[in-house]
């Protein structure tokens, strides 16, 4: 009997070292692969996925058999995880509970239309579900961090959200120095700003202008609101065409005064601030320098000089 007992316990030990060999081996599914784990996985529900996918060695019976002996009580995380190459059951477990899930990014620059953003989501093997309207000026520029499978529609109000809680910041601040009635006018000027110059150095001074010629009704002649019904904020690619400057539509500033009904893009938070807080300037015109930025004037002699230099400075690039 006794020595039936010691060949008993010497078989339960055994298999006791085989299961915990098995606890740190990787599983068949060679190199580094994710895992998608959804809210409320169980135990018993993980061990299946786990042998189903390849990444532990055995059935889902022994690894739910070993983590219940040899492993950590703590909750399984929902998320996706990358699983590294030749990483064993024990160290899986370890990172679906204690490590951190992947974090993709989808970054809207400032500026970017909404025709873009949406090819962007639309696009996006990794967003679920239909894409909502995004209603150009609606979301704010910046980087989002999202998890495979969030659907687009609660990403795009996750964007919004954020365009929401930055005007309410701004907007109360605002200065008296540009003739804005409501926040969503200043979202327009903002688009407006942010298509005209790519200098952050610029910004203040061309919103200054825009606000200048507001408070005197003159129109604000600027390109990118010419642009925008013909491409929907995408760029146009060669000079705006005379039929397109004398086209009757409300985004024409070079026909009609004032704002345009809605934005051209989607602006930064840099250009909201801008005309919130216009720089403070007499000038009423401006046009590009050759360098990248622009020269701004006072009076429309000062205006053509500078349009005249601009035009010298093409022609030598052979551009005209």
């Amino acid at each position: 009997m006794r020595r039936l007992a010691l060949i008993a316990a010497g078989l339960v030990l055994a298999a006791i070292i085989v299961i915990y060999a098995l606890w740190w081996a990787p599983g068949p599914r060679r190199g580094p692969h994710d895992i998608i784990v959804k809210e409320g996985t169980t135990l018993g529900a993980l061990s299946r996925q786990l042998a189903r996918e390849g990444a532990i060695p055995g059935t889902a019976r022994t690894y739910y058999v070993m983590v219940r002996l040899f492993g950590s009580h703590d909750p399984i995380q929902a998320g996706e995880f990358e699983i590294p190459r030749g990483m064993g059951g024990a160290s899986i477990l370890d990172l679906l509970q204690h490590g951190k899930p992947l974090l993709r990014l989808v970054t809207v620059t400032e500026g970017m239309p909404s025709i873009v953003l949406d090819e962007k989501l639309a696009s996006n093997p990794y967003l679920a579900g239909p894409l909502p309207a995004i209603p150009e000026g609606s979301v704010l520029p910046d980087s989002y961090g999202y998890q495979r499978g969030e659907t687009r529609a609660a990403l795009v109000r996750r964007m919004q959200a954020a365009m929401t809680k930055a005007v309410a910041q701004l907007w109360p601040k605002r200065s008296t120095d540009c003739p804005l009635a409501t926040a969503e006018q200043a979202i327009i000027l903002a688009s407006i700003v942010e298509k005209e110059t790519a200098k952050a150095s610029e910004r203040a001074m061309v919103a200054g202008v825009y606000c200048n010629r507001l408070k005197i009704g003159m129109k604000l002649d600027a390109d990118p609101t010419v642009i925008y019904p013909v491409t929907k904020g995408k760029p146009l690619g060669r000079r705006i065409l005379k039929s397109e400057l004398d086209s009757d539509n409300p985004y024409n500033t070079y026909r009609n005064p004032g704002l345009p009904p809605g934005p051209i893009a989607n602006p930064g938070k840099a250009s909201i601030e801008a005309v919130l807080h216009p720089a403070n300037t007499k000038a009423l015109y401006f046009v590009a320098d050759g360098t990248g930025g622009h020269v701004f004037a006072d009076t429309l002699a000062e205006q053509n000089a500078n349009v005249a230099k601009w035009y010298a400075i093409r022609r030598q690039r052979g551009q005209m």
